[in-house]
């Protein structure tokens, strides 16, 4: 059975386009738009899954969520590609990066997303997140300045699940030339071919 990719534009499911692009597996895409008012996704998510969240895969009758869990399944399924690292210390940064992506550098840049939304009412809180969202940049700039990719030296299911964050991160945090090697490893990762082949399926991406 074909996987299926359910896409909602603009969305962390981005990273499973281009996860399988790398390794040149088939997929179908479903593409689902967001509320032009709520910026949210659309109901017709829940039918697929009870969160009613992108990304979601359905394949050989199974249902697969979480980008991290998803780019795993894709890992096993392709035969290992795009893995860990054979050495420990990278297999080590592997696994870390594919948690840090969303359980600490994400929940930072979303606060910043509502409380600029928020208005006047949202700046008392803005100082205190910012410097929370630039903390952790900080440190992924120089975990980038000691390697060319985030386990290793290798381009791995890490950098692509880090895209996203940093894609939002530079546009949210307006990073600029005092950031050099997340500006240079984000122009690394949008020159793959890969890449530009999953933009072309999955449509406008604001984050590119």
């Amino acid at each position: 059975m074909v996987m299926i990719v359910h896409h909602l534009e603009n969305s962390r499911s981005q990273r499973v386009l281009w996860m399988l692009e790398e390794l040149g597996l088939p997929y179908e895409v479903r593409r689902y738009e967001r509320d032009p008012r709520t910026m949210l996704a659309p109901p017709a998510l829940k039918q697929v899954h009870p969160l009613g969240k992108s990304p979601v895969v359905e394949h050989d009758g199974r249902i697969v969520a979480e980008t991290a869990t998803i780019l795993e399944y894709l890992v096993a399924l392709s035969g290992g590609g795009l893995g860990p690292p054979e050495d420990p210390d990278g297999a080590l940064r592997w696994r870390y990066f594919l948690d840090y992506a969303e359980g600490s550098l994400m929940p930072p840049l979303l606060l910043s997303l509502v409380i600029g939304k928020m208005g006047p009412l949202g700046w008392p809180a803005r100082g205190f997140v910012t410097r929370m969202a630039m903390t952790h940049i900080d440190y992924v700039e120089g975990e980038l300045s000691r390697r060319p990719w985030f386990a290793g030296a290798e381009f791995s299911a890490a950098d692509v699940m880090m895209s996203f964050p940093l894609e939002a991160g530079r546009q949210r945090l307006k990073l600029d030339g005092r950031r050099p090697s997340i500006l240079a490893w984000l122009g690394r990762i949008h020159a793959r071919p890969a890449y530009q082949r999953a933009l072309e399926k999955g449509g406008p991406y604001a984050y590119a």
